[in-house]
């Protein structure tokens, strides 16, 4: 399989003004690949891509859950760069907050809709609107999937199944693109240290308390944005079908099977996790 040169690629990022977006834009920048950078919010987009050059860059605000918006950013993409070679469908959100985990007893139709929406739909139309140039550049597609795809997701359901759908969404595309010069791979990050996972490391106390009981310490330990992204350029440079970051994480993708059998099990009996959902059941409805 060819490899993947990332000088002088057309590559557009979702969620690319913070966390792994961020990181991730600047590493591809860096090795001399042209951007088009979308987020909600114009301002967070000008000021993260205001120390790279206008011709390499094409900043837009583009909602991921609006397909027409998004096939107009892509149409706006082809017109000033000419090519499409690379989507990274990143952009991704949780309806657990530091002040809102909630389970699925407690929380609402609407945030739970709003999380599938963002993090499977938003996936789903940033694929669809960009494949037909993919294919045609033979280039690759990247999509965030997370360790949520095999732990279980319990006080972050939507999250965890719009990832574990994410990761079945990027396996099918990978095997459909087969002979095309096309490819496609899931990235799946640990713990990394951005807004999204701070209700786990801090924000609430009853979410962390869980964290700590359930997982080994050195599996929860968040990296830095960076430590993704690093492993995002080997990864995407080789077309590598899966990228797990931090490595400590592949293991238990391995072993997934056993692994959630096992831990399935401690939290049918564990009776202190049953103690801190009921906790954050509680907190929640009053």
């Amino acid at each position: 399989m060819a490899s993947f040169n990332l000088k002088g690629k057309t590559i557009l990022i979702t969620g690319a003004s913070g966390g792994i977006g961020k990181a991730v834009a600047d590493a591809f920048y860096t090795r001399g690949a042209n951007l088009v950078l979308t987020d909600l919010y114009q301002d967070a987009l000008n000021s993260m891509s205001s120390s790279m050059k206008n011709e390499r860059v094409l900043p837009i605000v583009m909602d991921v859950k609006n397909m027409p918006e998004t096939k107009t950013v892509v149409d706006k993409a082809i017109s000033k760069f000419g090519k499409l070679d690379m989507a990274f469908a990143n952009a991704g959100i949780s309806a657990s907050t530091s002040s809102n985990p909630a389970t699925l007893l407690t929380i609402s139709e609407d945030d739970f809709a709003k999380v599938i929406n963002v993090d499977l739909f938003g996936v789903w139309y940033t694929i669809k609107a960009c494949l037909p140039h993919i294919i045609e550049s033979k280039g690759h597609i990247l999509i965030t999937s997370s360790i949520y795809a095999f732990c279980n997701g319990m006080v972050n359901a939507p999250y965890a199944v719009s990832k574990a759908a994410v990761e079945m969404l990027g396996r099918t595309l990978r095997a459909e693109l087969a002979g095309t010069g096309a490819t496609a791979g899931v990235l799946f990050p640990g713990w990394v240290a951005t807004p999204i996972a701070e209700v786990a490391f801090g924000g609430n106390d009853m979410v962390t308390a869980l964290l700590k009981h359930g997982f080994p310490r050195p599996l929860r330990k968040p990296v830095k944005p960076e430590v993704i992204a690093k492993a995002v350029v080997a990864g995407v440079e080789s077309r590598r079908a899966r990228i797990i970051s931090p490595k400590r994480w592949a293991p238990i993708s391995m072993f997934r099977g056993i692994f959630n059998m096992a831990t399935d099990r401690i939290a049918d009996s564990d009776k202190y996790i049953h103690k801190m959902i009921r906790l954050i059941e509680n907190d929640k409805q009053h």
